[in-house]
């Protein structure tokens, strides 16, 4: 029951526990029960506002930092990844396979802030080898919501 529950947090981190109750059948003492633990294991994290920045003239650019890393005795990524997502800048940090090790999503005021992200605080961290930087020009959708276009269900064509 508790994995209901947090799908439909996920989808709504300000569904009730009564209307999560409801639609799970149990009782709104055994949700709010099953939140309080998932919150106190850190199961659930962080409730989260998904804002479009682009709607209220506060563009922020962000960019996808591609890193090579050669890895630390005993301790593989884990340490250089924990290095660079204190970095405020860094908002995901992710461990992935192909060419490069690691991906960083980052953000910025501009080009300048974030090139100094990378050249000042990412190269210079012992076990980087190199980085790639892709600046994100535009997002259409996030967190599984569409944030640009139009929002309503579009049929694909039956091809006969």
């Amino acid at each position: 029951m508790l994995k209901e529950v947090l799908k439909i947090l996920e989808s709504d981190a300000h569904a009730s526990t009564k209307r999560i109750a409801t639609m799970t059948g149990l009782s709104e003492d055994e949700v709010a029960r099953l939140i309080k633990q998932a919150e106190a294991e850190r199961t659930i994290v962080k409730y989260k506002t998904l804002v479009n920045w682009d709607k209220v003239g506060d563009e922020r650019l962000r960019a996808l930092i591609e890193v090579k890393l050669t890895p630390q005795r005993d301790v593989g990524f884990d340490s250089i990844a924990e290095r660079i997502y204190r970095f405020p800048q860094a908002r995901a940090v992710y461990l992935v396979s192909g060419a490069y090790d690691l991906a960083v999503l980052a953000t910025g005021k501009s080009m300048h802030e974030i090139s100094d992200f990378v050249t000042q605080k990412l190269a210079p961290i012992e076990g980087v080898q190199g980085t790639a930087t892709h600046f994100l020009l535009k997002c259409y959708k996030e967190d599984g919501e569409i944030l640009e276009g139009n929002e309503g269900a579009k049929r694909q064509p039956v091809i006969l």
